[in-house]
């Protein structure tokens, strides 16, 4: 199952519209997947419909998106830093949220990409960086709107982690196309993956703590499926993660 975003202007009537990348369909599809798309809801009501929504899933992916709400994980930003932010999306942040949390309570096999990673990181507690370039500078090219499906530079992948084993690589090739990122990193999960600046580029749980699949990534692997065999690694494996035992 893969969460969705919604645009204010859609293509049949104009009016608010759900909307997913076909990258993730084709990614979970060529791994032996069936995408089901997950609406955005918005009332306290629909907890339990987003709990079987979870229940009947097999698997779920984070998609990426506009930015999470600053006041999710702070109150203080500098006025210069908070114009950056996009416009916020509390029906999606709020849809999200509760499907993490399901996901966690259903051990269900989790993928978090990009924007996901970071719903993923603030959902546990931690913070984000709301603007690289201002908050740590642009010795790295993080947003790279005009490479969506290049390799624009190195991450460096630690030892024994569950994406090491998914890469069989110490250091890999990525896109990047964001200019937030992880900051504080949330309760239960540590930094498996970063860029030569530092910005955290993949979290999974602590060694040990958590038994279904769980990997959140930056860079956008349904992306580069065709370029590097160990981005559609990232899928095969999760979607193998998914099949019942």
């Amino acid at each position: 199952m893969i969460t969705t975003s919604l645009n204010s202007r859609g293509t049949e009537f104009s009016d608010l519209s759900h909307d997913l990348s076909d990258r993730y369909v084709a990614a979970v599809t060529a791994a032996g997947g069936l995408p089901l798309l997950l609406p955005v809801f918005e009332n306290p009501g629909d907890e339990r419909i987003l709990a079987d929504a979870v229940a009947n899933a097999d698997g779920i992916v984070l998609s990426g998106g506009c930015d999470v709400a600053a006041e999710l994980y702070t109150r203080e930003l500098p006025p210069e830093v908070r114009k950056t932010i996009s416009a916020p999306s509390p029906r999606r942040d709020w849809t999200e949220s509760v499907v993490i949390n399901q996901a966690f309570q259903q051990r269900k096999p989790l993928l978090a990409i990009c924007r996901g990673l970071q719903i993923l990181n603030v959902a546990l507690g931690g913070t984000l960086i709301a603007d690289i370039p201002l908050q740590v500078g642009g010795q790295v090219p993080h947003n790279r709107q005009d490479k969506k499906d290049g390799l624009v530079h190195q991450v460096t992948v630690a030892d024994g982690s569950l994406l090491s084993r998914i890469v069989k690589k110490s250091e890999l090739w990525v896109n990047s196309t964001h200019h937030q990122a992880a900051g504080r990193v949330g309760r239960g999960l540590c930094v498996t993956a970063q860029a030569p600046d530092g910005v955290i580029e993949a979290l999974e749980p602590m060694p040990g703590s958590w038994p279904a699949f769980l990997l959140a990534v930056q860079f956008h692997p349904e992306r580069l499926l065709e370029k590097q065999a160990e981005h559609f690694a990232i899928f095969k494996y999760f979607i193998a993660s998914c099949k019942p035992s």
